[in-house]
């Protein structure tokens, strides 16, 4: 008789079969207090539909596949002639699919467009997060092109398309297309001004040969790209297609692909211009001011993409601690882990908040709001992209060891975190760039300080900690060495107000005590225990309402 020795008890189930969207409240809610009442509905539909899909057993097999077999360069064909194309796995293409289609390239111009498309963009990329990178790219390169009518006519009806083609072909012969970005090289990185890509006028206008190296591509597999090259003007930005109108392939050397910490599903390559043909997008010596647009937008994506994977993990985290049972009672009940999962959720919330925030600035698009966020955009980019890691990992650390095993998906999440806070400028640009505006747009400190005066005596931390903001403002001996600091406190700031005006007291007493008052410690898990940590992990906890 053989023993019974592997009775499986006191497992965890799979966290399957979930509307994302519906039993995450923090982000529902946002979408209803940012979309107006006649396009909520049909907003709400969408978004739905996009959660029942991102929480359904096929779109995690998806993610894990795309993960396990990463994309492959192909540089020739069996007869030696240059291809250049990237494969991916068919799950890759299944994901990028459904996030075409769902709408994730199409925010411009649709009401409420830019709401509507966060939030399904903080939805989807819980199911896989490295797809993420030619959706924003796609999306962001609309605002770009638009200072060129002519280009914006042809281009942005294929970018904001839900129809995914697979392939590259002329782009006259697709129904929609991707795009992707080349900014950074070897000798420059960030500073790209120092790109040594040189940029040749032909006779026709606004055509241009390019030559040169790219250090970063993202995602190389694209229609069509934007890119920074020196041309006899200065440094100007160019349009590159894959594929010329006569159907030629354009010269677009594909060196290889990067070998990545995480974001494995997506492909990162060195690509090589000799002779490369290109459409100047905006005027010559500009470059930088005409791509900032797009720049701007991916941002934010950063932003939503990393509130996407704190909540995800949080989520992960509270449903582990829900059924799982240590020292006589389930983990959830136990008041350490309480603390930890309530200081976790906190900082998801904030976030979430934060997000949705600056995406319905984008939809509102005043004077008022394009100012504040000036400052807002920077701080968010910063301060949340940076968080994510640490709320991934503590996440990963309440499942124990099994969060360190792959099956439990953490080790992707934790692996994906670290991203969002380098692309699209790490932290010290992002400080460097706040500084910039409050030094050279006067306008900028006055939209935000009414943003988040309009909590201001709701709460003393928050008040006190305004009026600190201001003071350290007042003193601008060493502000280059101090500006990490000062845009913590902006955002630590603004997600306060954020909280206090729109949370449930319980959160926005937990966040302003621990954040704001000085009452939490370097870790989570150390709020004060006076606190309704209960209802705040209840909050969290994935389940549809």
């Amino acid at each position: 008789m053989a023993a019974t020795t592997h009775t499986v008890t006191n497992q965890v189930p799979p966290l399957v079969g979930l509307d994302v969207f519906a039993a995450d409240r923090v982000l529902s809610e946002a979408v209803e207090r940012h979309i107006e009442p006649a396009v909520l509905p049909v907003a709400l539909v969408e978004l739905g539909e996009l959660g029942r899909a991102a929480g359904s057993t096929q779109a995690q097999e998806w993610g894990a596949q795309a993960n396990a077999h990463p994309p492959v360069l192909r540089t020739h064909d069996r007869y030696g002639h240059r291809v250049d194309e990237v494969e991916f796995h068919p799950s890759w293409h299944r994901l990028l699919g459904h996030a075409v289609s769902a709408g994730l390239t199409d925010a411009w111009g649709r009401p409420a467009g830019h709401v509507r498309r966060a939030a399904g963009f903080l939805v989807w990329s819980q199911a896989e997060a490295g797809h993420g990178c030619p959706l924003s790219m796609t999306h962001a390169a609309v605002p770009a092109l638009r200072t060129d009518p002519a280009l914006a006519a042809e281009w942005e009806p294929l970018l904001t398309s839900h129809t995914y083609v697979e392939g590259l072909r002329p782009p006259g012969e697709k129904a929609g297309v991707l795009f992707g970005m080349g900014m950074t090289e070897k000798q420059g990185g960030t500073d790209v001004r120092s790109n040594t890509t040189r940029a040749e006028p032909l006779a026709g206008e606004g055509e241009y040969l390019l030559t040169g190296h790219k250090w970063f591509c993202s995602a190389p597999m694209s229609d069509g790209f934007l890119v920074l090259a020196q041309a006899p003007g200065g440094l100007s930005c160019f349009l590159v297609p894959r594929v010329l109108p006569d159907g030629a392939r354009n010269v677009f050397a594909i060196q290889r692909l990067k070998d990545k910490l995480g974001n494995r599903s997506n492909a990162s390559a060195e690509v090589e211009f000799d002779g490369t043909w290109a459409r100047r997008v905006g005027e010559e010596g500009r470059g930088v001011r005409t791509i900032i647009e797009m720049v701007a937008a991916t941002r934010l994506d950063c932003v939503v993409g990393s509130a996407a994977l704190m909540r995800q993990a949080v989520a992960q985290a509270v449903h582990h601690s829900t059924y799982r049972s240590a020292f006589g009672g389930v983990l959830i009940d136990k008041p350490l882990m309480r603390n930890v999962l309530a200081d976790l959720a906190l900082e998801s919330e904030a976030a979430t908040v934060l997000a949705m925030r600056l995406a319905a600035a984008y939809d509102a698009d005043t004077e008022e709001e394009r100012a504040f966020l000036r400052l807002a955009l920077p701080a968010a980019k910063f301060w949340v992209t940076k968080r994510c890691t640490a709320v991934v990992g503590e996440a990963l650390e309440c499942l124990g060891g099994n969060g360190y095993v792959e099956e439990s998906g953490m080790p992707r999440l934790l692996r994906e975190a670290p991203l969002n806070s380098i692309w699209e400028g790490s932290g010290n640009v992002q400080a460097l760039d706040m500084l910039r505006a409050l030094q050279r747009e006067p306008g900028a400190l006055d939209a935000f300080l009414r943003e988040v005066g309009q909590a201001r005596g709701a709460d003393h931390r928050l008040d006190a900690a305004i009026k600190g903001l201001l003071t350290e403002l007042a003193d601008l001996d060493g502000i280059e060495a101090r500006a990490r600091r000062l845009v913590e406190r902006f955002a630590l700031v603004l997600q306060g107000s954020l909280l206090v005006r729109w949370a449930p007291p319980e959160v926005a007493d937990a966040f302003c005590a621990s954040r704001l008052g000085g009452d939490g410690g370097a870790v989570f898990g150390t709020l004060p225990h006076s606190l309704d940590l209960a209802s705040v992990v209840a909050r969290a906890r994935p389940v549809a309402s």
